[in-house]
Order: C-alpha cells, then sequence, then structure tokens
C-alpha cells in the first residue's frame, strides 16, 4: 500500500504514521497542502500532484493538518481532498468529516441532530442575541467556531466582563458561539474512536487555577477504563459526524449527567498515548488499509464532467 500524508508540517504525528506504515511492509511520504498543483488537459485526463508525487497514485491519503491560509487557500486544498475521493482514492479522515469536526456549530447541530447530549449553547452574529444568551444561562463558556487545544475559550458568569469579551468580537464580525458552563470538576474525558471501535480512553485534569483540561495547556492525563455507556456515546458521536477516527471529548458533570462536547476530526495523540501506551498510528493505518481494500471506484461516464 502506498500513503500520501498530507499534512501542514512533519513532526511526532506524522513521524509515527510514516513508522506504522513501514512497520506493516508499506509507503509512505509526507507532502504539504501547499505545494498541491491540479492540472485539467484534455476530457478525462486529469492531474492532482505535489513536489512532482502524483496523488491520484496513491492508494489512501491520510490528511492531517490542514495549514492556516486566506479563505480561498483553505477552500481550494479541501476542495482539493473532495477531489482526490471523488477519483476513488479513499482519503482518511474524510473531506465531509473535516468539514463538520472544525466548525463547532456545524458538529453541535449533528451531535444535536443525533439526540446526544450536548451543553445548551446559542449561536449568533448580534450582539445583543449573545448577550441575553450571556444572562440567561448564567456561567457560559465563549468559544471560537472555529479553533482548538482550548485557544480563544473563556469562561465568563458577570454579564459586564462578557460584554468586554463580545464587543471586540463584534467589531472584527465573530459569530459568537455561547454555550452553557458544565460543572465537571476540573475533568473531562477524550475517548479515541479508529474504525468505529474505542480504542482507549483518557481522563484529563486541568492544571492548578485552570478550568480548561487540555493537555497542551497543562492538563494531566490517565488511562481509563469508559463505561459501556461512554462508548456508545463515542461511537455515536464519531458516526454522526463520519469520522474514520476522531478524538471525542465527553464531559462529566458532578451531578452525573454527561455531555458530548466536541469531536476532533484531526486530533493530535501524543498525550493520549503517553497515558495508555497504546499505538494509535499502527490502529489508524490498520483501519487505512481496510479502506484500500473495501474501496470502490466510482464510475465516471465520458459524457459527465469531471468532479471539480
Amino acid at each position: 500500500m502506498r500513503a500520501v500524508i498530507l499534512s501542514a508540517r512533519t513532526g511526532g504525528h506524522t513521524d509515527e504514521l510514516i513508522r506504522a506504515l513501514t512497520d506493516r511492509g508499506h509507503s509512505g511520504q509526507v507532502l504539504p497542502y501547499e505545494g498541491l498543483v491540479a492540472r485539467l488537459g484534455p476530457p478525462l485526463q486529469a492531474h492532482l500532484a505535489s513536489e512532482q508525487t502524483s496523488i491520484l497514485d496513491a492508494d489512501v491519503v491520510l490528511a492531517r493538518i490542514i495549514p492556516g491560509g486566506s479563505l480561498e487557500q483553505i477552500i481550494y486544498r479541501v476542495d482539493a481532498l473532495h477531489w482526490i475521493e471523488d477519483r476513488g482514492v479513499p482519503v482518511v479522515n474524510s473531506p465531509h468529516a473535516i468539514e463538520r469536526c472544525v466548525d463547532k456549530f456545524y458538529t453541535t447541530t449533528l451531535l444535536h441532530g443525533a439526540g446526544l447530549p450536548t451543553p445548551e449553547t446559542v449561536v449568533c452574529e448580534r450582539l445583543d442575541e449573545a448577550m441575553a444568551a450571556v444572562r440567561a444561562m448564567g456561567d457560559v463558556v465563549i468559544k471560537p467556531i472555529f479553533g482548538s487545544l482550548g485557544h480563544g475559550m473563556i469562561r465568563v458568569s458577570d454579564p459586564d466582563v462578557a460584554l468586554r469579551v463580545l464587543r471586540p468580537l463584534d467589531q472584527v464580525r465573530s459569530v459568537f458561539y455561547v454555550q452553557r458552563a458544565i460543572d465537571h470538576g476540573g475533568r473531562d474525558l477524550r475517548l479515541l474512536v479508529v474504525g468505529g471501535r474505542v480504542l482507549g480512553a483518557i481522563e484529563r485534569r486541568a492544571p492548578e487555577g485552570e478550568w480548561r483540561t487540555n493537555v497542551a495547556i497543562g492538563g494531566v492525563a490517565r488511562a481509563v477504563d469508559p463505561t459501556p455507556e461512554m462508548e456508545q456515546m463515542a461511537l455515536g458521536a464519531a458516526a454522526a459526524v463520519g469520522a474514520d477516527y476522531a478524538g471525542v471529548d465527553l464531559l462529566p458533570a458532578r451531578d452525573g449527567s454527561l455531555f458530548v462536547l466536541e469531536v476532533n476530526g484531526i486530533p493530535g495523540w501524543r498525550g493520549f498515548q503517553r497515558a495508555t501506551g497504546l499505538d494509535v498510528a499502527a490502529a489508524i493505518v490498520e483501519h487505512a488499509e481496510r479502506c484500500v481494500q473495501s474501496r470502490r471506484v466510482p464510475s465516471i461516464r465520458p459524457e459527465e464532467p469531471l468532479p471539480v
């Protein structure tokens, strides 16, 4: 199997994937999204390459972090993933799943539609609507719709403080994502789902004086055994966004209720792997093998235009 890993950068995760591919007798190459060149020539002839390597000749594409850029650049990169998939090359995770997970509003609507418990949330563009949500909920977390690792999240319970936070966002035409804060005692759970099964779970505890639990900002992780309820919620969340593999964050409240908080479609796993000892990259490669073995190349009739 020949795999192409598209990523913003090389490092721990791409190195792990290359190692796992090599261990199983496959070849892998890391290429940058910025180098993608699409050439559309005569009817039914097309080419997509990066650094002189044909992407369409790969057996599978592993899509990792998409680098920041202009709106046009990001749309082009995701469109390229769609086009690769339309030409019969499996993309893991699929561009559909990436689009759904990168947008917190989109993710929340899909989780809610699947009947999974999520914290009360209001998403709007008008400052007065956002302030009304703050006053109604009392204790809230204000989040950017796009973002990860806990960056940009602010927890407020004072309406005056909330106004100071929201007004600058209004001036730059942000969309307000206001979510009821859950009393979780400084802990949450991350379950890693790969290929329709729960690989494992960790509990993350926030560092002293912090309410966010992300390992990237100092949270401490330890392996835990998920309950059947947790596993079903994680599997349901990954299925709701259509992810081949995902980090699903569950929030256990002090009163015993359990919420699905987020689904990460391009999850990091270093903290998870240190805590559990599980080989995440190997599990992803094994799933990629199954995708290649079961793939169905779409038939494109001569009269049909190429998908772009």
